[in-house]
């Protein structure tokens, strides 16, 4: 039976679906698949969060949980009295629903797993099994810390939280790399366990927290010496000691090479809390570019889009628009792509209106914008990104190959009057028209003012004056320790104003130039910290007392 065909039994059926160890590019494609078609989500508590974000908006969660609570059962249609996940699973699959049962690692790890994956089979509801990347393997991949060597040496796990006698004589006695999962407050008992079973105390091994994310530490020690490395480390004690950690111990395992061989945590802004002052519809390309350098991305808005007070307007232009009044439309902004294609779709029209017309865009997020829409721009400035680029492509008005004279220029109520008044110069009539209005954003969550005051961000990246007014103002400074980064010299004018001290500027005026400006500026940060012999820190780790937070 195709397990992605419609049921049409009286029972649904169930996916017992591997999350991986943390990091959500982890995910499968089959995993992926699933989840989009999921009418009940049951989900571990550690990956919900992973998997939720592939689920449609109306699937249903019966385990409410984030990485950081514990798993609450809340009113679920036709299993509110039931307690255990197992149930959960159970009840709604004999009410027909689709159900995802997703887990941390591999389901075939899990023996939870296998006692409802049988509870399925003894009722007869069809279930299918997606692998899950385990953690054992995936965490020692983001620590590089390959399992095997040339000479092909055996590799074997252990859960140290089971493991008897028999497991440990075995490991002691053999030169096997181990590969071990315990917890941070028990990672220093699973060392002893190993020397007292024969290991030589000076054998290499690796401890790894929060693996295949961006809160991922990995420390080097012996089995002899793990304890008091954490102790110096200031990791133990701790309150958060209870937390999985993958050590891998051998000498063969390569933990003397992490230094070569630790490209996860040696990214140029690994760790880094980034704030974005945009929406996250506008971030995203920029928020995955920042994910790629290793940062967290966090967005919060400082400016809200609203309709014109007056829209007669532009009314009149998209009829005139349709009517064959313009020769061209320019695009300054993919929020004036969003008004007009909203303005369409209240008339009926899509983007076979565009027929005749020649498109212009400002740059390359704003093209995108159009090429969603169905549009393919006639110009986009081949240098920089703006209304100054957008002129030094642009065509002076030519009477004999151009039948209209007449530029329309939907944009924001607070632009500015060059690419008017270049267009003019150019022997164009404008029809310059408000497509949209830009006020300012609602206060972020008082979590997050209090972060951006406080130090609670390593850098904010500042994509126009109007932002740093507008975060200044609905969030407060940001604290001197965090890393300013600016699009060019107006903004960086306009943050110098405001009393912050500018750390980075892009070379070209686009957040991605920006973005790589920032992972540049903390590639240069983390060398020099090397060089000196110093511990490599983010920027809020400088705040008095934060070292001591991070760790716990």
């Amino acid at each position: 039976m195709n397990p992605t065909a419609p049921n049409h039994s009286a029972s649904g059926q169930v996916t017992f679906l591997g999350a991986g160890p943390g990091d959500p590019g982890l995910l499968t494609l089959r995993a992926v698949e699933a989840l989009a078609s999921a009418d009940v989500l049951i989900a571990d508590p550690h990956v919900l969060d992973v998997v939720r974000a592939h689920a449609r908006a109306q699937v249903d969660t019966p385990l409410q949980a984030s990485a950081d609570e514990a798993s609450i059962p809340v009113t679920a249609p036709g299993v509110s009295a039931l307690r255990d996940t197992a149930n959960l699973v159970m009840a709604a699959a004999r009410a027909g629903k689709r159900v995802v049962r997703a887990v941390t690692g591999d389901p075939g790890l899990d023996g939870n797993v296998a006692e409802e994956m049988l509870a399925c089979a003894a009722e007869g509801i069809v279930f299918e099994v997606v692998p899950g990347i385990a953690a054992a393997v995936g965490v020692p991949a983001y620590a590089g810390v390959p399992l095997r060597d040339a000479q092909g040496t055996d590799v074997r796990f252990v859960d140290a939280r089971s493991a008897n006698d028999r497991c440990w004589s075995e490991l002691g006695a053999s030169d096997a790399t181990a590969v071990v999962s315990t917890t941070l407050d028990s990672v220093a008992a699973a060392a002893g366990e190993l020397v007292s079973a024969g290991r030589k105390p000076d054998t290499p091994m690796t401890i790894t927290v929060a693996g295949t994310t961006t809160r991922q530490r990995t420390w080097t020690a012996t089995l002899g010496s793990v304890a008091q490395v954490l102790k110096a480390a200031k990791v133990l004690p701790s309150p958060d000691g209870g937390q999985p950690v993958i050590a891998v111990v051998g000498e063969r395992s390569a933990a003397a090479q992490r230094d070569r061989l630790s490209w996860f945590e040696s990214k140029p802004l690994f760790g880094w809390r980034v704030l974005v002052p945009r929406t996250k519809e506008q971030a995203a390309s920029l928020s995955d570019q920042l994910v790629s350098y290793g940062a967290v991305s966090h967005e919060v808005p400082t400016i809200a889009v609203e309709p014109p007070r007056t829209p007669q307007q532009m009314e009149r232009a998209v009829k005139g628009l349709v009517t064959g009044r313009y020769e061209w439309i320019a695009f300054t902004s993919v929020n004036a792509v969003k008004a007009v294609r909203e303005k369409f779709e209240e008339y009926g029209l899509d983007a076979r209106a565009f027929a005749g017309i020649k498109v212009a865009a400002v740059g390359e997020q704003t093209a995108k914008a159009l090429v969603a829409f169905g549009v393919k721009p006639d110009l986009v400035p081949s240098g920089e990104q703006s209304a100054a680029g957008l002129l030094e492509d642009w065509p002076p008005y030519d009477p004999v190959f151009d039948p209209i004279d007449r530029v329309f220029l939907p944009r924001a109520d607070i632009a500015t009057e060059t690419l008017v008044a270049g267009l003019i110069e150019l022997g164009w009539e404008v029809d310059d028209v408000t497509a949209y209005r830009t006020v300012r954003a609602s206060p972020p969550p008082a979590e997050t003012r209090e972060a951006i005051k406080g130090g609670g961000f390593d850098a904010v990246l500042f994509t126009s004056s109007s932002t740093v007014r507008n975060l200044v103002g609905i969030a407060g400074k940001p604290h001197n320790v965090t890393v300013i980064a600016c699009i060019g010299p107006a903004t960086a004018k306009t943050a110098e104003e405001h009393g912050l001290r500018v750390d980075v500027m892009s070379p070209e005026p686009s957040v991605h130039k920006l973005a790589e400006a920032l992972a540049d500026f903390g590639a240069a940060r983390r060398d020099a910290a090397l060089e000196a012999g110093d511990p490599v820190t983010r920027p809020s780790e400088r705040r008095p007392g934060s070292r001591r937070r991070a760790r716990s």
